[in-house]
């Protein structure tokens, strides 16, 4: 239980609410074109538990080395000794096992895409050690979110909807990745590593932030659009562009003191309050 507790601490899976609100919405508004059960969306959720937990963990695995240089992770689990790679590795395979199993519960495409989404997700680990767009990758890693719930609702995907909010969701990724790899600007210099920041400084990097969260939010009116949803959707996107400003006014070049906060605490109200909105539209709203 103590290895559990530590494990869980080290993937951080409370910030499993980064990912998982887009998936819940992803499958509400795959309901307009396929039967949504309880089952279903079960086997969504467990689904994207088992893909972060593997994420997460084969991240903390391949960059055990990396994070021991680094002051800012040297007392990260692995690092520190308080967890082996060995048995980091053997929950690794288990959520894999766990990711196709719920794929395969699901429907026969997501059990045939279920290898694309491992590489992706587990070969974004890599991607920083000989790309600057690594950031890129990590939104791809999490837009497969929505997608993948549209799948396993609908058994297909020949409606634009669920790709428009899957690139939404690679933008805004890409743009919070290119903020919090701020603060790693002169370890990831000193040590060989790539990222926007390293390549284009801070002032840029938070400037093209700014420009793919804008993006971002423009594919999110796109998606309301394709999926006729209603002015209570609308209103949620208005909040959460303004979500989007507040989160961009707590750092500059000069000052990353509230990184943090703009990381986490933000990003997690951004996604939850997006489903929200999907959610309310979907049980009270009208298309416009």
């Amino acid at each position: 239980m103590k290895k559990i507790i530590i494990f869980g601490r080290m993937i951080k899976f409370s910030h499993s609410v980064f990912a998982l609100p887009f998936a819940l919405s992803g499958a509400i508004l795959a309901s307009k074109f396929a039967q949504i059960t309880v089952a279903k969306i079960g086997w969504v959720i467990w689904c994207m538990v088992a893909a972060r937990t593997m994420a997460m963990a084969f991240n903390r695995l391949v960059d055990r080395k990396i994070d021991a240089q680094n002051p800012r992770t040297k007392n990260r689990e692995l690092p520190a000794g308080n967890l082996s790679a060995t048995f980091v590795g053997f929950v690794v395979l288990l959520s894999i096992i766990a990711l196709v199993f719920g794929a395969w519960k699901l429907n026969v495409l997501t059990l045939i895409l279920s290898p694309i989404a491992i590489l992706i997700l587990l070969g974004y680990s890599f991607t920083k050690r000989f790309t600057a767009f690594s950031h890129l990758v990590l939104g791809l890693s999490l837009a497969g979110a929505p997608v993948g719930a549209w799948i396993a609702i609908t058994g297909n995907l020949v409606h634009l909807t669920p790709f428009v909010l899957g690139f939404a969701v690679l933008f805004w990724v890409a743009g919070f990745d290119i903020i919090y790899a701020s603060q790693d600007l002169e370890f990831d210099k000193n040590v060989g590593l790539f990222s926007i920041p390293v390549r284009f400084g801070i002032k840029k990097s938070l400037f093209s932030a700014k420009i793919l969260h804008f993006i971002a939010l423009i594919l999110l009116v796109v998606t309301g659009i394709f999926a006729q949803l209603g002015w209570i959707y609308f209103i949620g996107i208005a909040i959460v562009g303004g979500l989007l400003v507040y989160e961009h006014s707590l750092v500059s070049e000069e000052n990353l003191n509230k990184l943090g906060v703009a990381f986490f605490t933000m990003n997690g109200i951004i996604s939850t309050a997006f489903f929200v909105f999907v959610l309310l539209d979907f049980m009270l709203g009208e298309p416009l």
